[in-house]
């Protein structure tokens, strides 16, 4: 759809069609947009190490929970520069820290932090790159570093294995920095890139550190350990900073010596010779400290010649600790073996398979970058679902012995927010049931198996731990949350084809979503008039239309799957309720302009007349699925556009906010709930006041679907916004917390913009673009592969060509812009023989 057939705006719009439609590159950093970034390297489940705007390795997250803000002191990437004839320059890998230079007032505060300037531990006083731009493109980020000073420039290139629908290697607990240095003199340069790492193995409990020299066929470098604790420990771990590069001079132990030592031996001897020690043995670390080891990779350069040379850094803590209560009560030292520990017995072993199979796997990485970003997409758009796919590197998941995921909502800074793999937060995300649909179906077989109560399909919609903790049913079930449950499964089943799957699971789905009759539609008249729990963390008294619409998305859903196996006492019986609901919802709960809450009682926290963000939330899921229309359509686009013309703030700056500050100031957003007819309760709806990133995502989306192009970009834009790398961290959208798992709910941009669906089931694919008419690609993965889907046009001729870069595609019918198209049934696309359509004029 071009911009000159798009609807005129509900409301002036704070961009233009440039800002909202324009694809582009991947987003570089320059300047103060450096100083929030952090971008997680690391494995699905298995924590993060993340690189900062400026080159650093900070928030070290490999601990099994968040870790906000620390850093192994001493830990850096150092460079030795020597020109022909000219005399040595050192430099810290990193560009300019930016002030304040007062020091931390959190840490310790003797001798240190505020009053005391900016870390010593951190190389804050020893010379770095003039210049630096940083530039994110998920799953891999670059750091380009320029001195006039420094006879090369430098350029750091961060990844960590990133494969859609191969769990396994995604989830590696390594980062994998290249340091590509670029002779910029006309005479040859000596140089040595240096690695500093201290070994925190036993965090926080250091001591009994032991660093040894490892070389090997293939690799060589440093394996760190602890002595101090045993393997069964929830401490107990190893690093490894390995290399491939033949040429290396190494550091066992450094220090610790006098107060400042530990700077001054990497200034005055490696910064003066670019060599380190190459001590071949330590003793283990005194009791509290751990033992800063160093790797320098060593390389001379010709005139204008570049040199890539290669860090593999791998992390290995085996044992996963509840450190947290879970149902009101202590739940004591539990701990049990993290999935990547039956994969592999130490770092050592995480970093040689990389090494082994670096190429592969660099490559495949690399290919999936090169695949999402080079859609036809808004880049902003690419930008949003890239950059939230960080999240599975991040404490916000763990994966749990036999390799289920397990999520919390968000990350505390130093422990997790609300666990449980939540149901109604997780609801909203679709980006891993997409790229990886073997871990969303692994997630449903479990809530099923040990959250739903056989007696009556309650569900407990927080996952109880250890693994295998059946659900102690002590709380309400979340409306939204088990009705999204039924979705997902339908969701899963139509991306994964697997009739055997279901017919497993259907048992479970069938009670979860009849429970509805036991406790909030007694009366089987489509409404929930019951008291019923929900994401906004209350109880709806009265019948609404967001947990009300997901109810009737799952009443569709629920006939579809029970009609496919054979039930169609229940198929009919769902469909009877659905066209009740439908009916009631559209006659009783609809305004003329938008959905609202009939209240029923003096309940507090209820939103009555106000309009809700999320209001139908059902309808987005049936537009995903191929559900049809849920309720009265003009309703449904009159809802959504008095969201957008009502909720939506072009800036903060005349918005009071008492709850939580997700926005302010120059930021746009689109908030939670509003009262444009009055009404508002005088204890009004939790978060009201709030922009909530999840639900902006899904709005925003559901926008599209219905045809508001540019309002839905732009409430895409103005999330992408807030997150500039000065006032936020791109790689970090928080709800409550960090990281939070609703903002992988921006995966259903890429489904509205592109009208992409597939049905396994039936294979069958929809298409229709909504952006760029002439030329469309975009990024797809479904169960069975992942690539590419371009549609070109010229005059009245258009060419489908479906790309597949790794898997396939098996279709027997196609359907774009509406037209159907029947293809033989031997139709499969590969990436050997990707499959060309000749569309009709």
């Amino acid at each position: 759809m071009a911009p000159s057939d798009l609807p005129e705006p509900i409301r002036p719009l704070p961009y233009t069609d440039e800002e909202l439609l324009a694809p582009g590159p991947p987003r570089t950093y320059r300047g103060a947009q450096l100083n929030e970034i952090a971008f997680p390297l690391g494995g699905i489940g298995a924590g993060c190490i993340s690189l900062s705007g400026r080159g650093a390795l900070v928030d070290w997250e490999i601990f099994n929970r968040p870790n906000k803000g620390y850093r192994p002191g001493y830990t850096f990437l150092t460079l030795f520069a020597q020109a022909e004839g000219q005399e040595p320059v050192f430099r810290v890998l990193e560009g300019q820290l930016p002030p304040p230079y007062q020091g931390l007032l959190h840490g310790p505060l003797e001798f240190a932090g505020m009053g005391f300037g900016p870390a010593r531990e951190t190389g804050a006083g020893l010379l770095r790159f003039e210049e630096c731009r940083f530039t994110g493109a998920f799953p891999t980020a670059q750091v380009a570093l320029h001195d006039g000073a420094v006879p090369v420039a430098a350029r750091i290139e961060a990844w960590s294995p990133f494969i859609p629908l191969n769990d396994r290697d995604s989830s590696m607990p390594v980062a994998v920095l290249e340091v590509t240095l670029e002779n910029t003199r006309d005479r040859p340069v000596h140089a040595v890139v240096g690695f500093s790492l201290e070994n925190v193995c036993g965090h926080p409990e250091l001591g009994g550190c032991v660093n040894r020299l490892v070389r090997e066929e293939g690799h060589g470098g440093l394996l760190m350990s602890t002595e101090k604790h045993q393997p069964d420990s929830p401490r107990f771990g190893t690093l490894a900073l390995l290399t491939p590069h033949p040429d290396t001079t190494w550091e066992l132990s450094r220090g610790p010596g006098h107060w400042f030592a530990l700077s001054e031996d990497l200034l005055f001897g490696f910064g003066e010779t670019g060599r380190f020690p190459e001590q071949e043995r330590m003793e283990p670390s005194p009791d509290g400290q751990g033992a800063i080891g160093s790797l320098g990779l060593i390389a001379d350069l010709a005139p204008g010649e570049s040199r890539t040379l290669t860090f593999v850094l791998a992390w290995h803590f085996p044992n996963f600790e509840q450190y947290w209560e879970a149902g009101g009560c202590a739940c004591g030292p539990a701990t049990w073996p993290n999935y990547y520990a039956a994969l592999w017995p130490d770092a050592h072993a995480v970093a040689r398979e990389v090494i082994d199979r670096y190429g592969e796997l660099r490559a495949r990485t690399f290919r999936f970058r090169e695949e999402l970003f080079a859609s036809t997409l808004p880049a902003h758009v690419v930008d949003a679902v890239s950059s939230q796919l960080a999240i599975l590197r991040t404490p916000t998941v763990a994966r749990l012995p036999d390799g289920t995921l397990y999520g919390w909502e968000g990350c505390h800074a130093k422990a997790g927010c609300c666990p449980g793999s939540c149901t109604h937060v997780w609801n909203y995300a679709q980006s891993l049931a997409h790229v990886f649909p073997a871990l969303e179906r692994g997630m449903r077989d479990l809530d099923f198996a040990l959250n739903l109560r056989e007696s009556d399909g309650h569900m407990q919609f927080r996952m109880d731990l250890p693994p295998g903790t059946r659900a102690s049913h002590g709380f309400h079930a979340a409306a939204d949350g088990q009705m999204g449950n039924v979705l997902r499964t339908y969701r899963e089943w139509q991306i994964s084809g697997d009739d055997a799957w279901l017919k497993r699971l259907w048992p479970s789905a069938k009670q979860a979503l009849e429970h509805a009759w036991e406790d909030w539609d007694a009366d089987r008249d489509g409404l929930l008039e019951g008291v019923h729990h929900n994401t906004l963390d209350i109880e709806y008294h009265g019948p609404e239309t967001v947990c009300g619409s997901l109810y009737l998305a799952a009443l569709r859903a629920g006939e579809n799957m029970a009609r496919h196996l054979g039930d169609e006492v229940s198929a009919r019986e769902y469909r009877r309720v659905f066209e009740s609901g439908r009916q009631l919802t559209d006659q009783t709960l609809f305004n003329g302009e938008f959905y609202f809450q009939r209240v029923t009682d003096e309940a507090p926290y209820q939103f009555g007349e106000g309009c809700i963000i999320d209001q139908v939330i059902g309808q987005w899921y049936a537009r995903m699925l191929g559900l049809g229309d849920l309720l009265d359509p003009e309703h449904v686009r009159s809802a959504l556009a008095a969201v957008f013309r009502h909720n939506f703030r072009d800036d903060f700056r005349s918005h009071h906010n008492p709850h939580r500050v997700y926005a302010l100031g120059d930021d746009g957003g689109l908030l939670i709930c509003t009262w444009p007819r009055g009404g508002r309760p005088a204890r009004p709806l939790t978060y009201a006041y709030e922009c909530m990133i999840g639900f902006e995502y899904q709005v925003g989306a559901h926008l599209i679907y219905e045809g508001f192009v540019r309002e839905g970009l732009t409430v895409c834009k103005a999330v992408r916004d807030r997150h500039d790398g000065l006032k936020r961290n791109p790689w970090n959208e928080f709800e409550c917390g960090s990281h939070y798992a609703r903002s992988m709910a921006n995966y259903a941009f890429v489904l509205a913009l592109s009208g992409f669906r597939y049905s396994a089931v039936e294979q069958r694919l929809e298409l229709a673009p909504q952006v760029s008419p002439n030329d469309f690609r975009c990024f797809f993965s479904v169960d069975s592969g992942w690539g590419s889907i371009r549609l070109q046009r010229a005059g009245e001729a258009a060419t489908l060509t479906i790309a597949p870069v790794e898997g396939v595609l098996r279709l027997r019918e196609l359907s774009v812009d509406g037209v159907r198209i029947t293809l033989p049934a031997s139709a499969v696309a590969s990436p050997e023989a990707p499959l060309v359509v000749a569309l009709p004029g």
